[in-house]
């Protein structure tokens, strides 16, 4: 469950609120795979292609490879 559901779980006891807050908030990254994510439909983490600055995931440089001008090997 995220971290939003399970804050509207406990929405009405401000103890666990903001214990909840205080132990589980996600943090802001500065760096690593979770800062990075694709620029066509957001997926973040692990496939992100960056050579060339391209910054896509792996599936949507399948889909767009050949509008960027790349080509298969055969």
């Amino acid at each position: 469950m995220s971290y939003q559901g399970i804050l509207q779980q406990v929405k009405d006891n401000n103890n666990k609120v903001e214990k909840l807050k205080k132990h589980n908030e996600p943090k802001d990254r500065g760096f690593g795979k979770s800062k990075r994510k694709c620029r066509r439909c957001g997926r973040r983490g692990r496939g992100i292609i960056r050579k060339y600055d391209l910054y896509y995931c792996r599936q949507c440089f399948r889909e767009v490879a050949e509008n960027l001008g790349f080509k298969k090997m055969d």
